[in-house]
């Protein structure tokens, strides 16, 4: 009687002392094998995490999208990652404990990124609207990474002797960061690229151009009103810098030689309106040559432009497809995001990444991206054009480069800046880049090769 009375007392004891976050540990008459469903206290806190990503993403989209845009306009990048956390969650009780770690840290991570931007945007004195749910993203995050091995190990198996244990403990470690690696590169590397791409941008500043200029409204075909900075021209020709905020060197190269210069601040960029899509540039640069063909001080087919990095990408769509831009100089333009083409063994790794990181960027941004610059590049002829890269440079622009040279038809030049940095052509060569580019637009749109010298 008194052993049937101690057993009960130490079941009971085992029932109320069991952790409730413990449920796939070992106990009498209990399988020793991890258990299939998340414990409700588990599943309750990822829940309360990911319910935090969702309403960082309803406050992004929906509650507080920027100027000039409605939550129409954020239907893909609203919607789709909704739906996908949705779903996780659905399934997520019924995970084997290993799959419920990956799954907690995998989210974990996504949030940390799109916190990111809320970040970057505290530590340049930018913060508002949607960015402080994005700092609560980012705790968020950090609390599903941490889960994830609270989990692993409140899910240790305890069946077999100990040196089977060991050894399969020993085996899980040494695969783990081998399939940490496979979700950084095919998960969050891309995922969180193509949302940082979609989600930063400069901070206002004034342009230091040592001359008196108007800030001026160049507002898009879909009512999106972005800021320029303009100085009027004294050739009747004008040249727009794209993107324009740091451009400061070159523009005051352009004033030197009597151009006007119109330097742009691309839409969710600077002051202007929008998101921060830029795969929409093209647009971008249809309105702000539509602006220069209105000024009075300007010949309407006087205007070129000069485009850096994906706004060199974009000068050469937006030149392929409207003629209101006379001569297009693009320094540094490269593959798109997740456009980079490689060869031999390397495309097991990079392509589905690269699909990835298009697919990401296409939901945030709302937009498709643009088309290859190779299969358009030769409409712009013959309207001339100068292409100026670095080697290596970033972004594929080296081998990049002289595929659109070989695809565009005359009259066009090439240059590889020696010594050059990523669009620092002007750093590396001031003279010669002077010499170059101001001899380019002279010929191009002055009919002459002669400097003009500013009064």
């Amino acid at each position: 009687m008194t052993e049937i009375r101690s057993a009960r007392l130490g079941a009971t004891a085992s029932s109320t002392g069991t952790d409730a976050l413990e449920p796939d540990a070992p106990g009498p008459g209990r399988s020793s094998r991890p258990g299939r469903r998340a414990p409700h206290r588990e599943s309750t806190i990822v829940a309360l995490c990911v319910a935090v990503l969702v309403v960082h993403v309803l406050d992004d989209n929906f509650v507080q999208p920027e100027p000039g845009t409605v939550a129409g306009d954020h239907l893909a990048s609203g919607l789709v990652p909704v739906l996908l956390l949705a779903a996780t969650l659905a399934v997520y009780p019924r995970m084997r404990a290993g799959a419920r770690a990956v799954v907690a840290m995998t989210l974990g991570a996504l949030g940390i990124v799109i916190g990111i931007p809320a970040t970057y945007y505290l530590r340049h004195g930018g913060v508002e609207g949607d960015h402080y749910t994005g700092l609560l993203a980012l705790v968020a995050g950090a609390a599903l990474i941490l889960a994830g091995p609270v989990i692993l190990w409140r899910s240790r198996r305890a069946d077999g002797t100990r040196r089977q244990r060991y050894l399969r403990r020993a085996v899980i470690a040494a695969c783990a960061p081998v399939l940490a690696l496979a979700i950084v590169w095919f998960v969050v590397f891309p995922v969180g690229l193509g949302y940082i791409y979609t989600h930063t941008a400069p901070q206002p500043a004034e342009p230091d151009l040592r001359v008196p200029y108007e800030t001026v409204t160049v507002t898009t075909d879909n009512g999106l009103e972005l800021t320029a900075s303009y100085v009027p021209s004294q050739n009747r020709a004008a040249i727009l810098l794209y993107p324009g905020d740091s451009r400061t060197d070159e523009a005051r190269m352009l004033l030197a030689h009597g151009y006007g210069v119109l330097l742009l601040d691309p839409r969710g960029q600077g002051r202007s309106m929008g998101d921060t899509v830029r795969w929409a540039g093209h647009e971008d640069l249809f309105a702000a040559a539509a602006y220069l063909q209105r000024r009075p001080d300007v010949d309407p087919d006087r205007i070129g432009a000069m485009g850096f990095s994906i706004g060199g990408e974009m000068l050469l769509r937006a030149a392929a497809e409207s003629d209101s831009i006379h001569a297009v100089v693009s320094e540094g333009a490269g593959d798109r995001v997740g456009g980079t083409d490689v060869t031999g063994i390397l495309r097991v790794l990079v392509d589905p990444a690269q699909a990835v990181m298009t697919a990401a960027t296409t939901i945030f941004s709302n937009h498709l991206p643009p088309p290859p610059i190779a299969d358009r590049i030769g409409r712009i002829t013959p309207r001339p054009i100068l292409l100026i890269y670095a080697d290596p440079g970033i972004g594929g622009e080296s081998t990049s480069q002289p595929e659109y040279f070989a695809a565009a038809g005359e009259p066009k030049e090439i240059w590889k800046v020696p010594g050059s940095s990523h669009t620092g052509g002007i750093d590396a060569q001031p003279g010669e880049y002077e010499r170059r580019v101001t001899a380019f637009f002279d010929a191009a749109l002055l009919g002459t090769s002669q400097p003009f010298e500013r009064s």
